[in-house]
């Protein structure tokens, strides 16, 4: 019987492809971007019947657009952004500006509308957060200065991109376009009217997503924990952030872009959640090399023949237009220039927003056709030069500092302003490595100074005891333990929490805690279920090592049946109180079970 293979043969063919030409990439020391977006330039010009559904290739980029989105907004740090705010702020939004106005005159002198101008401006304007962190971390320089004032600045490009991803279909009529499906009324209600309205509905969205979501979402993502299953919290996450991004279009008329964003700054902001929601990163990526290759499928190679002098000056705008932009509104602020330098290395290419963008301003019918082939021909060569970029910036710096003259007037004399960043800078790392500090990983060192049972073991014998304990780790809502299982193992938690359901309870334990370790004593099957809430990682005793450990340092065992004892009281006490608060809801009486035991 035949059969309708589109959706599958478009994500074989695309999956192959990005990955053939996204390893070249790699080898050649390029980002895989690269490799993804020409992936869909191939399919487009050697199997265009594939590309023949636009509305399966369409669907398949807005959902790489939500993923993509709801990862920025995952990785989105307000520390780090405030900490570069005095420069990164003021200066992206001018540069922005700037650009844009550069890259509307340029349309126009070719005879575009002024609506089409200025979504080529703004899409020529930005650049891609991720295709700088893979040059920054190729050279070390993530945490330097320099490197952390780019990423600032990117960062309030995306977030200029998010806002203006937001107010465009409201300026689309007014810029010359159409908005699909509005209504005969819309555009006489007035610009101001239908920014007021957007405005509105937008604010009414992050109000409600970031006071009630940091709230819900990890009590959710808790409540699923509990049920032991790997695959539903995985799903959970998937649920949340596809969901917020579904609900901000229906209800609020919203794009997906940015009802994505805000589910994963929500996510960010909680540590379960964002632990949690690294677990749909493998899905994350599938659908944003789907989004990538869908956009090259779109390219026209015929571009660079039919338009050469409109490529170049796409190309010389990004290239070299946004360095003297971004190094003139870093000097006129009062900064060094090694750091408009550097700056100006890190906009020299555009990325992801600049697709997002253009597929929206052709949906708008603002932008022809030939404007996304231009953008995506000007990021394909500017991505791969972007490293000699970061050459030609090193080169500049290092002449400058040769010149003790011209070093004096460019970076001495504009050092007090770059020094109170650093501050900055400083003081959000403290307060970053104090939060780690809060929720690191204790060593197994550690681990077993922390635990009473071990007090009485001289050095030696505890390095015996560490050769004894296995590394285990787990997801959030697997099950560690099961009520009812052979007891096999004691676990000392290093990083994570679990919670313990044992006598109509739910007990939470975090790092330097241990559990499982009476029924090692007891020999009891297990009568408690132990769930991890979070990523948890654990030393594993097993019963064998166990014994052993008790043969060769019988002094201990003492202290491990005392230990036990304790737990089993408490759990004891426990079961009693739960009981006797049965007995007073039902106004009944009831048999008391045995002592739960784990």
């Amino acid at each position: 019987m035949p059969h309708d293979v589109t959706l599958i043969a478009t994500f074989a063919v695309g999956f192959v492809l990005a990955f053939i030409f996204g390893y070249v990439a790699n080898r050649l020391r390029l980002p895989p971007l690269v490799g993804y977006l020409l992936a869909g330039v191939a399919i487009g010009v050697f199997a265009p019947d594939l590309v023949a559904n636009a509305e399966i290739a369409g669907q398949l980029a807005e959902i790489g657009v939500i993923l993509l989105m709801f990862g920025v907004g995952l990785h989105f740090s307000v520390a780090d952004l405030m900490a570069v705010r005095r420069v990164a702020i003021p200066g992206a939004v001018a540069q922005i500006v700037v650009a844009t106005a550069v890259g509307a005159a340029m349309a126009m002198l070719w005879g575009w509308s002024l609506g089409a101008g200025i979504v080529l401006g703004l899409c020529l304007s930005v650049a891609s957060t991720v295709v700088l962190l893979k040059a920054l971390e190729e050279r070390n320089a993530v945490q330097t200065t320099n490197g952390r004032i780019a990423v600032g600045w990117l960062i309030v490009e995306d977030l200029a991109m998010v806002l203006v991803l937001v107010l465009l279909p409201a300026l689309a009529e007014a810029l010359g376009g159409k908005v699909p499906g509005a209504g005969h009324g819309a555009g006489d209600r007035g610009l101001l009217v239908s920014l007021g309205i957007t405005l509105l509905k937008v604010g009414a969205f992050g109000a409600i997503v970031l006071t009630v979501g940091p709230r819900v979402m990890p009590w959710i993502l808790t409540q699923v924990a509990r049920t032991g299953s790997r695959e539903l919290f995985t799903l959970a996450v998937l649920a949340l952030s596809v969901g917020i991004a579904f609900a901000s279009a229906e209800l609020f008329g919203v794009s997906f872009a940015l009802g994505a964003f805000f589910a994963g700054v929500v996510l960010n902001e909680s540590d379960l959640s964002h632990k949690a929601a690294q677990n749909s990163l493998p899905l994350q990526d599938a659908f944003a090399v789907l989004f990538f290759v869908s956009v090259g499928m779109l390219f026209d190679p015929s571009i660079v023949v039919r338009e050469p002098l409109m490529l170049a000056g796409v190309l010389l705008l990004i290239l070299v237009g946004k360095a003297i932009i971004a190094l003139a509104v870093v000097m006129v602020m009062g900064y060094p220039a090694s750091t408009g330098i550097y700056v100006s290395a890190a906009l020299a290419q555009v990325g992801e927003f600049s697709f997002i963008l253009a597929g929206l301003g052709i949906a708008f019918g603002l932008l022809p056709p030939a404007g996304l082939s231009l953008i995506l021909a000007g990021a394909i060569i500017s991505i791969t030069l972007n490293q000699f970029a970061f050459v030609v910036a090193d080169g500049l710096n290092a002449f400058v500092a040769a010149h003790p003259g011209l070093k004096r007037r460019l970076e001495e004399a504009h050092g007090a302003r770059l020094a109170q960043v650093q501050a900055d800078l400083d003081v959000a790392k403290a307060r970053a490595e104090e939060r780690a500090a809060a929720h690191r990983t204790l060593t197994p060192e550690e681990l077993v100074d922390h635990f009473p049972m071990f007090g009485s073991l001289t050095s030696e014998q505890r390095e015996v005891v560490l050769l004894h304990l296995q590394p285990h780790a787990a997801q959030p809502g697997e099950r560690v333990i099961h009520r009812g299982d052979v007891a096999d193992a004691a676990y000392f938690i290093s990083a994570g929490e679990v919670e313990v359901a044992v006598a109509g309870q739910h007990i939470r334990l975090g790092p330097g805690n241990f559990f499982g370790e009476m029924a090692l004593v007891s020999g009891q099957p297990r009568s408690a279920d132990v769930t991890a809430l979070d990523y948890g990682r654990f030393l594993k005793l097993t019963t064998d090592d166990f014994n052993e450990i008790l043969r060769r340092y019988p002094d201990i065992k003492a202290q491990i049946v005392d230990q036990a004892a304790k737990r089993e009281e408490m759990n004891r006490r426990r079961a009693e109180q739960a009981v006797q608060t049965a007995k007073g809801a039902l106004g009944e009486g009831a048999d008391e079970g045995d002592s739960p035991r784990r």
